[in-house]
């Protein structure tokens, strides 16, 4: 393309890469690195003229020129001060021509996602050196099992459907779906883990709420050792407790709209879903002082096993869900998602949308499939409160639970009738 057949969309995304190059500039130039605002600025802006050119070796030209210019500022930041400071100017560079290229390409959306992204890594350098820093071996062999499951196993995975018949009735599977949703369950429970991890201290809240998103049963299990130690700790136990329900409605609800392939038919789900959430966070607002905090210790959430052995429960409830699906038609399913919901009600979740989405369930069956599911985690975390020290901590908590689980079977009636 010439110069002069420049239009007005091409101009404006020569002027887009321009700001998403200040706006990469403007992080190093506060930290007074050698290329600031207008360096980067021109970068991008280079890349995205060298794109709506349509020059091949002029667009690699460009790029080799960039890839010298940060290698040189690199070399020279290490010889300097030894921080390799220059080193991530450099790269910053080449990504802020990449912006550039991505913009020019009329690829907007990833070239703005790529500059907010880095712009991000960028500014939050401390915080991600004080993380990284404060890794025990154990959480650094967890995140790399983690990304060894989710990069490159998941490509390996055949893609599209796979028919698969059990007892007489054919589920169409799509297995990169199904890691896809075990390695997203995991996922939350890394980056709750980290929450808890850095803000565990700081009250109910978090330990409640972001604890539930990771484990459960290790709320019940804190709630119940801060209670024994301290009986005056028992309303911020059963708040505790609720924020955890609430974690768990939300996250089968995040479930249910990430993966269900017509969301539509199953959108009913939001309201006993979100009755139950709010109830949850109504009550615990309620019943404790949001002043006390309390610690709450919490394991690595993922390992190998661990991922391993989720991916086998949930291949268990799908298979076990089939099986009394086709004998015994929608009951048989209700009673697979009940048994799959003492263990996990994440993987009874996904079962439930697994055959749905391979059509071997009705809309309204999974509707009831995912409240039998949630319902049954809110009882199973009072009946562990049971066998706790305190007799007000079991009365409340088996109260509010009884109530949660009445509105849930309330809602879902209003909205499958």
């Amino acid at each position: 393309m010439a110069l002069t057949q420049l239009t007005a969309p091409v101009l404006v995304r020569l002027l887009l890469a321009a700001a998403l190059g200040l706006f990469l500039g403007v992080e190093r130039e506060w930290s007074h690195r050698s290329a600031g605002i207008r360096t980067f600025s021109l970068i991008s802006l280079l890349g995205a003229v060298f794109t709506v050119l349509e020059e091949p070796w002029l667009l690699a030209l460009g790029g080799l020129l960039i890839v010298l210019q940060g290698t040189m500022l690199a070399v020279r930041g290490l010889l300097e001060d030894d921080t390799g400071l220059g080193l991530t100017t450099g790269v910053s560079m080449m990504v802020a021509y990449g912006v550039g290229v991505l913009v020019g390409s009329e690829l907007l959306l990833a070239g703005v996602t790529v500059a907010i992204l880095s712009s991000m890594l960028l500014v939050l350098k401390r915080e991600l050196h004080d993380f990284a820093w404060g890794l025990s071996r154990a959480e650094l062999r967890s995140a790399i099992e983690f990304g060894v499951l989710a990069f490159v196993i998941y490509p390996l995975l055949p893609s599209g459907e796979m028919p698969v018949w059990i007892a007489d009735l054919r589920i169409a599977i799509e297995p990169r779906v199904i890691w896809l949703l075990v390695v997203s369950i995991a996922a939350i429970g890394i980056i709750n883990y980290a929450v808890v991890r850095s803000y565990g201290g700081r009250g109910v809240v978090v330990t409640g709420f972001f604890g539930g998103l990771v484990s459960s049963t290790a709320v019940v299990g804190a709630m119940v050792d801060h209670v024994r130690s301290d009986e005056q700790t028992v309303s911020y136990a059963v708040a505790a407790i609720l924020l955890a329900d609430g974690a768990m409605a939300l996250r089968n609800l995040a479930i249910v709209v990430a993966f269900a392939t017509e969301r539509w038919a199953i959108r009913t789900l939001i309201v006993p879903l979100g009755g139950l959430i709010i109830a949850s966070i109504v009550i615990a607002y309620l019943t404790a002082d949001w002043s006390r905090q309390l610690d709450l210790s919490l394991e690595s959430p993922f390992s190998l096993r661990n991922a391993l052995g989720f991916g086998a429960l949930f291949a268990v409830v799908l298979v076990g869900a089939a099986i009394a699906t086709a004998i015994f038609g929608n009951a048989g399913f209700f009673v697979a998602a009940f048994l799959g919901s003492l263990i996990s009600s994440a993987g009874a979740t996904t079962s439930a949308i697994v055959l749905y989405n391979g059509g071997a369930i009705s809309a309204t069956t999974t509707i009831v499939a995912v409240m039998v599911a949630s319902i049954t985690s809110i009882l199973v975390k009072a009946a562990l409160i049971s066998v706790g020290p305190s007799q007000t901590l079991r009365k409340r908590v088996v109260m509010f639970s009884i109530g949660l689980s009445a509105l849930g079977i309330l809602l879902t009636g209003i909205v499958v009738v």
